[in-house]
């Protein structure tokens, strides 16, 4: 596999993108802009997002050659200007590597920097499997329990009323009944703040993607947030108000490893209906 040129793998859901994406860039590059009018994001960007998004999903897997420049060019209708600056992104993102003679490899999963805000989102965008979902859980579990053990040690009184106030947003919209996503994102990022730890406060802008992703998978699309695990927030944030903080961070690890197993279940679920879907070449999915 390791140096073959690939080309889009020609599924109903590529065909979908594909096509789309032509009409898109098509119009943009026929107007002569650098800018996407209707979403005001540079043409480049927009490639480099496809592109993105098509690596990860394995339609050009690790070790692989891009098409040529020449193909990339008339896929996206874009100069060979706008296609050396997608590049340039997703280089900079340690997703592919260029070689004078040689064209533009996908570098290894290993290299990947899976930090970086966007290729989380690619990631989640391309049906995360429970292998993904795993890794980013082992990762809270290392970070959010220190996390809300120095806060109940801190308890700097803004960032505790931040989260008190997040957790009240939870409670009024646990049946779904407004943004219970963001409550629930409010929390977990005040609490890394609470830290006084700028590393652990800066972790939560990097997988906010993530965050948000888990909590739409452990609550089935969001609609309302199992009891237990509303009374399980309520723990931890008791235990930092009251600066306990071996007990903030032996609840936060409890509803970390309940939550990893709603993420399972759902997963799970999904998956078979997946299976069970009757197949069509002309579905869109």
């Amino acid at each position: 596999m390791v140096g073959r040129i690939v080309k889009p793998k020609t599924g109903a859901l590529t065909r979908y993108r594909s096509t789309s994406g032509r009409v898109l860039l098509g119009r943009m590059a026929r107007h002569g802009h650098d800018e996407d009018p209707e979403l005001g994001r540079n043409i480049y960007s927009r490639v480099a997002a496809r592109l993105g998004q098509d690596i990860v999903a394995g339609v050009y897997p690790p070790g692989t050659l891009l098409p040529t420049s020449a193909e990339m060019c008339a896929r996206f209708s874009v100069s060979r200007t706008a296609l050396r600056e997608a590049y340039s992104i997703l280089s900079a993102k340690a997703l592919i590597v260029a070689r004078p003679k040689i064209g533009t490899r996908v570098r290894p999963k290993t290299e990947w920097n899976l930090l970086d805000s966007e290729v989380l989102a690619w990631h989640l965008q391309a049906t995360p499997n429970e292998h993904f979902i795993d890794d980013l859980f082992v990762l809270r579990q290392m970070v959010e329990p220190a996390a809300a053990a120095l806060a109940a040690t801190l308890r700097p009184p803004a960032i505790v009323d931040r989260i008190a106030e997040a957790y009240g947003r939870m409670e009024q919209f646990k049946n779904g009944a407004g943004d219970l996503i963001g409550a629930d994102l409010d929390f977990h990022t005040a609490i890394l703040e609470a830290s006084d730890n700028r590393f652990l406060a800066a972790l939560g802008g990097l997988i906010h993607a993530a965050l948000e992703a888990t909590f739409r998978l452990s609550w089935q699309g969001a609609a309302r947030i199992q009891d237990a695990r509303l009374l399980q927030h309520g723990s931890v944030f008791e235990a930092i108000r009251e600066g306990d903080a071996e007990r903030a961070r032996a609840a936060m690890a409890e509803l970390l490893r309940d939550s990893i197993g709603d993420v399972r279940d759902y997963l799970s679920q999904r998956d078979a209906g997946l299976r069970r879907r009757p197949k069509s070449g002309d579905e869109v999915l």
